[in-house]
């Protein structure tokens, strides 16, 4: 991750942290490696993830450890051990790489990075909807359009085991248009055969017995009020009976945000509730509910249509020439620095001539040069060289600079005298 990319990933980042934490969501930092046993027992022994995916090893003591595949059972696995659960309602949120051994391509990589959003203590679809509003917000501050979002819900244990059976039998009916995947995971885990992206198998996939139809009514009423939260917020939605996802963990309210823009890889944000999570962990019964989001899927659709800009170089670079200049310029530069924070000024060192200097100042992308020489020193000014626009070099003196590029800063580099 070069420059300029990485200050690309710098203002993503910030984004979303002024985003989520304007929610009421604080911080969580959790360790890359965990006990592979959380992860089995939270993700499920039979997903994609646990079976294929993790990197996993035996470390000196005898343990086996993993290389986190993803953020939510971390994030249960601490709540637990520093009692943020209990009689509480926690919003956090974390943001770092994940490890999963797949098959490398545009828009999945096998260390990949997540934005980790989750509640914890609270049971209704209020909050659900506000998880959702979370993403809806976000794109469009990214200038983000033609993200759909997907919405269904799994109810809850009783109910999928009635419909796990239906839908056994529907499938083992059709035994022989299921493709190799589909047959493993009829014995394993056959909601997952709902969530195929093979197209021979599309056809039989939309026959099959609906989720919905054995919902108890709890779960259809959480399903309903949430769907009237979304309605009364204006979040556009489709309704698809299809959304599993590929963790066993979740219950009750599954959502995606897709974008058609990425191809294959389309879904940048997906979540959902996970009533269960943190007493199968250990814990006390805690409703729970949350999102990540892929951060290079989202990357990609911003470059593609965002606004988020993209440049990291200096607004300015300060040109000096000759011991007085030097001697004058090095501590303004840093007066300049004490007063501007945002100000992003490189002053030039190693010495060099007048025109290597210049050269330097140019290769760096600054909007501005700065250039103190020694009569410019000792008169109290600099000469303001446009490097990036078609305008006429301008004298300013030292006292006025710092408003001067306060002005390059809060326009962009339009900057005025």
């Amino acid at each position: 991750m070069l420059p300029p990319e990485s200050g690309l990933w710098q203002r993503l980042e910030v984004t979303i942290k002024a985003l989520v934490e304007s929610y009421g969501y604080r911080e969580i930092r959790l360790p890359i490696l965990e006990r592979t046993e959380l992860f089995k027992r939270s993700i499920g022994e039979v997903t994609d993830i646990v079976e294929k995916e993790m990197y996993t090893f035996v470390d000196r003591n005898g343990d086996s450890l993993t290389l986190r595949p993803e953020g939510t059972a971390g994030c249960v696995r601490a709540g637990i051990e520093h009692g943020l659960f209990h009689n509480q309602q926690q919003r956090l949120w974390y943001l770092g790489p994940m490890f999963r051994h797949e098959r490398p391509q545009k828009g999945r990589y096998r260390q990949f990075h997540q934005v980790g959003v989750e509640s914890f203590g609270i049971p209704g679809p209020d909050v659900d909807a506000e998880l959702i509003v979370l993403g809806a917000r976000l794109w469009a501050g990214l200038g983000l359009s033609g993200v759909r979002l997907e919405i269904n819900t799994l109810g809850d244990a009783r109910a999928r085991a009635r419909y796990r059976e239906r839908l056994v039998a529907y499938l083992s009916a059709h035994r022989t248009h299921l493709d190799a995947d589909a047959l493993r995971r009829l014995e394993s885990n056959p909601l997952r055969v709902l969530d195929s992206k093979n197209p021979e198998m599309a056809e039989l996939i939309a026959g099959a017995p609906a989720l919905i139809d054995e919902l108890d009514p709890e779960a259809l009423a959480h399903y309903e009020a949430l769907k009237g939260w979304l309605d009364r917020l204006g979040i556009h939605y489709v309704e698809n009976p299809r959304l599993v996802r590929g963790l066993d963990y979740y219950n009750r309210t599954v959502f995606e945000w897709i974008s058609d823009q990425l191809g294959a890889q389309g879904t940048i944000c997906a979540g959902g509730r996970y009533d269960g999570l943190v007493e199968q962990l250990g814990g006390r019964s805690t409703p729970a509910a949350g999102f990540a989001i892929g951060l290079e899927r989202l990357l990609d659709l911003v470059r593609s249509e965002g606004r988020l800009e993209e440049s990291d170089h200096p607004h300015a670079y300060l040109v000096m020439v000759g011991p007085r200049a030097e001697a004058v310029g090095r501590p303004f530069a840093e007066g300049l620095r004490d007063g501007l924070p945002r100000l992003r000024l490189l002053a030039n060192s190693g010495g060099g001539s007048f025109k290597s200097q210049l050269r330097r100042a140019d290769r760096s992308g600054a909007r501005l040069a700065l250039i103190l020489g020694e009569d410019e020193a000792a008169g109290g000014w600099v000469q303001v060289k446009y490097l990036r626009e078609d305008r006429e070099q301008e004298r300013v003196a030292l006292s006025e600079l710092s408003e001067f590029l306060r002005a390059t800063i809060d326009t962009g580099g339009q900057s005025g005298s």
